[in-house]
């Protein structure tokens, strides 16, 4: 359990209570048990970037509201150098850079994904509203889409509807790096 997997969690409690939303409720529309979603209140259980967007929409804020606990200020232009992003702790192998976070009412959500090489089987596979625009930097990565795998490297790209599962997984030993686009 990490500090921001906490304060996520306390903030998801926090805009079900504002919003009057019973922790069966939210479970309900979440699509996940009652102890499966008071774990990710709790800060107990690690979140999928589909589960916080989802709980975003229901609760009508911005993802960013919910990952960072301050409100995007800019709606014209929203400058990140190099290097820089607000920073998402998902999962050891995974190292997400928000690209936009400053930004208010985004249609689209840009993250630089680093993924690093992990032994085992396919990874779980998981699915949020809309679309998403996956462009890879560097490295080779098995793109699993529903029954499908695709092996995309440097340059290749993938548009996909993300209601459908998929999940990305790197291929040998190097890191692999991918501009990821979710357009609501």
């Amino acid at each position: 359990m990490t500090d921001q997997l906490q304060e996520i969690g306390a903030r998801l409690g926090a805009l079900r209570d504002v919003l009057d939303i019973s922790v069966e409720k939210m479970a309900q529309t979440m699509k996940v048990s009652v102890d499966e979603y008071a774990a990710y209140e709790s800060g107990q259980r690690d979140f999928s970037f589909s589960f916080l967007q989802n709980a975003a929409q229901i609760f009508g804020v911005d993802v960013v509201d919910i990952i960072s606990g301050e409100s995007p200020k800019l709606t014209k232009c929203a400058l990140v150098r190099k290097g820089e992003g607000f920073d998402i702790e998902r999962r050891k192998a995974y190292d997400y850079k928000h690209l936009a976070f400053t930004f208010s009412n985004k249609k689209a959500e840009p993250f630089l994904v680093t993924v690093e090489p992990k032994e085992g089987e396919k990874p779980t596979l998981h699915s949020h509203e809309g679309q998403e625009f996956d462009y890879m930097l560097s490295g080779t990565m098995e793109f699993y889409f529903d029954n499908i795998v695709y092996e995309l490297n440097e340059g290749d790209s993938v548009y996909f509807d993300s209601g459908v599962p998929h999940a990305m997984k790197t291929i040998g030993n190097q890191a692999a790096q991918f501009l990821a686009v979710v357009i609501k």
